[in-house]
């Protein structure tokens, strides 16, 4: 009988003594929740783990402990190779010697002589049995990590953990619960069945984290009896609920405050087309003392609650002629829709686009005209239709794709200007 998905995450976990866990690159509270409650349960068995998280991870969720154990960079051992041209000269012996700190190798030759240009040297690969991917839909999400490192992806079997549903099923086993609404949702039946009491009072508030992110603390419309029953589980089992959301929804800087008055107070609204938007310069930034990813949040907590509107739009110029869009929509409306116009893509709820080599003025100009031509087009539902749609997804359900300009003719975008979409979680 075939083994499932879990079952074989199961088996080479359980074989596996150096562990390599990955995330998407732009780590929201599951990508972080989740990435930590794997890394302190594999501790736990005796495995040596390595959690890389390439960007830095926000200062909202510190709070969490150890997350100072996860690494920017693929530091771990690998094998260093060195090379000896024998075209000249053949080896006889082969003897070593440590003298001074120093590994002194001696080649003795048959015959010939060997010269120091015949010595060349190499690093060899990292010496991971297993690689675990959580929370990314594929492997562009994974961002440098994998772009610098395609052949230990390639060469070690990888378990690809996830809910999304535009997952592409690249790991040699993949273990994606399209119901689920986070990725710690689905670890919690793989941590339970690695063994009894692995899921202590870190590693429950690790995985509350990641559920209360990604359904905005059960208020988003993808908030199942599931995963309201595994949050209480995961309370009775001593997650910090309280300190959870102390940290994601009660505590900001003051820097973050400046910089979300500044983006509320240029919130405009078209109340024809049901739309609101604002934008960020980059100006802003340097204005308040912001760090770019300060903007997280600031669309789904507060413009979100616009009178009226049924499209919000967020455009932050994060680097100069670099416009991120996000997009939240109302149910009715699908931000999918909305951010293809873009090149971008995502789902009903929630979606991104990136455009390159523009000014924020010229992209905004772009963007409005685009989504008043859009709504404009739309057909009128009655309450019942709208009531039919399926319910949307968490705004952290966002695909990455990169799309041609000449993919999208009907944006009528500038010839010049880049089109892709970004893995925006919460961060715009």
């Amino acid at each position: 009988m075939e083994l499932t998905p879990k079952q074989q995450a199961l088996e080479l976990i359980n074989k596996s003594k150096n562990i390599l866990l990955a995330t998407h690159d732009k780590p929201d509270g599951d990508a972080v929740g989740s990435t930590l409650a794997l890394y302190l349960v594999l501790n736990k068995l005796g495995k040596k783990a390595t959690a890389v998280v390439v960007e830095p991870v926000s200062g909202r969720y510190q709070f969490l402990p150890k997350v100072d154990e996860f690494t920017p960079h693929l530091v771990a051992p690998r094998d260093f190779v060195i090379s000896l041209d024998c075209a000249n000269a053949q080896a006889d012996k082969l003897a070593y010697n440590f003298q001074d700190g120093k590994l002194n190798i001696v080649i003795t030759p048959k015959d010939g002589n060997f010269n120091p240009q015949d010595v060349s040297f190499a690093e060899g690969n990292f010496q991971f049995d297993l690689i675990i991917v959580l929370d990314a839909a594929d492997w562009d999400q994974v961002g440098p990590l994998y772009a610098n490192n395609v052949k230990l992806f390639q060469g070690v079997p990888v378990v690809n953990i996830d809910h999304h549903s535009s997952n592409d099923y690249y790991g040699t086993i993949n273990l994606v619960d399209l119901t689920a609404t986070a990725t710690a949702e689905v670890l919690v039946g793989l941590i339970e069945a690695l063994g009894p009491s692995l899921v202590d009072e870190d590693v429950a508030t690790a995985l509350l984290t990641g559920i209360i992110s990604d359904t905005g603390s059960f208020q988003h419309s993808n908030t199942t009896p599931k995963s309201l029953t595994i949050a209480a589980q995961m309370v009775g089992l001593g997650a910090r609920q309280q300190e959870i959301i102390k940290y994601l929804f009660k505590t900001k800087s003051l820097t973050t405050l400046k910089l979300w008055g500044k983006i509320l107070s240029n919130i405009r609204l078209d109340e024809e087309h049901k739309f609101s938007w604002s934008t960020v310069p980059l100006t802003y930034f340097d204005e308040t003392g912001a760090a770019k990813e300060e903007t997280t949040g600031v669309i789904d907590e507060l413009m979100t609650s616009v009178p009226g509107a049924d499209v919000v739009v967020l455009l932050t110029e994060k680097e100069p002629r670099i416009i991120s869009g996000s997009i939240r929509t109302k149910k009715g409306v699908n931000s999918a829709e909305i951010a293809a116009l873009f090149g971008g893509g995502g789902h009903p709820g929630a979606a991104g686009f990136k455009l390159s080599d523009i000014e924020l003025a010229a992209a905004e100009e772009i963007v409005t005209g685009k989504i008043r031509e859009y709504q404009a087009r739309k057909p009128k539902l009655t309450p019942e239709e709208e009531d039919a749609i399926l319910e949307q997804p968490s705004p952290s359900e966002v695909v990455e794709a990169t799309i041609s300009p000449e993919a999208v003719p009907e944006a009528n975008l500038p010839q010049e200007m880049a089109v892709g979409a970004e893995n925006l979680d919460q961060t715009e």
